[in-house]
């Protein structure tokens, strides 16, 4: 399949967790999709969406909604099953046709994993930009950074609320913004 070259997805997704490990029987599962566009020709960030998603083998703890700000009932509320928001990346974003980024590879690792373990097909083509690596690559530094330290190195406010899919994508994208 042709990839188009025009716009980078950036992709950060948030998930279940817990104070310590999983409580028995529950393993983590991506309960939001942050999505931002970037327009490579204009260097800019486009668009940005959040995808809340229902869990089916776990539940938004209370540890997990101090974190992200998401509770079990915004989930009820809006939240889509995880077939139907791979369906929007695709249809809407074209996402296995384009180029993906994230910070760091836990995001497209999540995807693998919650995917495979629903026996739903994987939303992305095989090109995935590890935003962290190229970030600390592009800087000299000797390790990488959060998200949230990069933002500090650059002397950025971070925008919106960190933990929440939909602004950490957002202020991925702004970091990606000083490597391309």
């Amino acid at each position: 399949m042709a990839k188009k070259l025009d716009k980078i997805l950036v992709i950060d997704v948030e998930s279940t967790c817990w104070q310590g490990p999983p409580p028995e029987g529950q393993v983590s599962e991506i309960i939001e999709i942050g999505i931002c566009v970037f327009d490579l020709k204009e260097r800019q960030r486009e668009s940005r969406e959040g995808i809340l998603v229902k869990p089916t083998q776990s539940e938004v703890s209370p540890f997990c909604t101090e974190l992200t700000t998401i509770t079990p009932e915004l989930i009820d509320a809006e939240g889509v099953d995880l077939k139907e928001a791979c369906r929007i990346l695709r249809k809407k974003y074209e996402s296995q046709q384009r180029v993906w980024g994230s910070w760091g590879d836990y995001d497209r690792r999540q995807f693998e994993r919650n995917c495979k373990n629903r026996g739903i097909g994987y939303p992305f083509g095989t090109n995935h930009l590890n935003v962290k690596t190229l970030f600390a690559i592009k800087n000299c530094l000797e390790r990488e950074l959060g998200m949230d330290g990069a933002m500090e190195l650059m002397q950025w406010e971070l925008e919106g609320t960190h933990h929440r899919g939909v602004d950490d994508a957002w202020n991925i994208a702004r970091l990606m913004s000083t490597l391309i």
